[in-house]
């Protein structure tokens, strides 16, 4: 008779990838509406199971039914939480880099920004903290973001300070909404933005923090906010809200995301 269980290598790369995957679903409806109903979920099919067990056929067979459509719910509930969950392995995948879409149907690229246009946008934003002027203003990564710039007004102007201030100056027709940045152009302005759901999120923040957060959940942009009524810079990336970062904290991020041309 066998007294150990043979664990093969295959085996261990099972149970981590299951790990890891059962991780990043954690991180992604992590502090959502999502979230709460996933447990719900959960509980239901453990009572299932107890039903099952105890043999109890009329309820068991109705929670059957219930549980025989789960699939279709769950996508239909977590679609949200599935697209972040398809994107965040889309924007990983590093081989994208060598043998992307790009490369092979040879697609246009947006052009990279330059280190004069980074500061172009520090000291915009330097200057709307100061006078308190509420700004937000989305950088777009490797996701050029085209959805949203829909929602908006095409501009695809050169990165400049003076035009980022003038767009949310009060009452200008354009400062409403987000502007969004594709490489080294100001793509478009009075953007609109998906709001995040989180349940975690500060009730005292606005709607432009919870845009910027909306954005930074379903794709992989950075978002920046100019608080009007505090006069400090938060950002958003990658799901999470950072509040009142330094200016060195924002150029680091920016010169991340915008992959500056040398």
């Amino acid at each position: 008779m066998t007294l150990f269980i043979t664990i093969r290598v295959l085996d261990v790369v099972d149970i981590l990838l299951v790990a890891v995957l059962l991780y990043q679903m954690y991180r992604i409806i992590k502090g959502t509406v999502a979230f709460s109903i996933f447990i719900g979920l959960f509980l239901v099919y453990v009572c299932w199971l107890l039903v099952k067990a105890m043999n109890m056929e009329l309820l068991g067979t109705l929670m059957g039914q219930f549980i025989g459509v789960g699939v279709l719910a769950l996508i239909v509930v977590f679609q949200q939480e599935i697209r972040r969950f398809l994107l965040l392995i889309g924007t990983n995948y590093q081989l994208s880099r060598s043998f992307g879409l790009e490369k092979i149907f040879n697609i246009e690229k947006p052009k990279l920004a330059t280190d004069q246009q980074i500061k172009e946008i520090i000291r915009a934003c330097d200057d709307m903290a100061r006078s308190k002027i509420g700004a937000l203003i989305v950088v777009a990564h490797k996701n050029e973001l085209k959805d949203i710039l829909r929602s908006g007004e095409k501009i695809n102007s050169r990165i400049s300070a003076a035009l980022l201030e003038t767009i949310f100056f009060k009452n200008t027709p354009l400062h409403d909404g987000a502007v969004v940045i594709v490489g080294n152009r100001i793509a478009a302005a009075r953007c609109i933005l998906p709001i995040t759901e989180s349940t975690e999120l500060d009730p005292n923040l606005g709607l432009r923090h919870r845009a910027a957060l909306g954005v930074s959940e379903v794709t992989d942009a950075l978002a920046i906010v100019v608080s009007e009524e505090k006069g400090t810079i938060s950002l958003a990336i990658n799901g999470e809200l950072l509040h009142k970062i330094s200016l060195v904290q924002l150029a680091t991020l920016l010169e991340r995301v915008m992959a500056v041309e040398a």
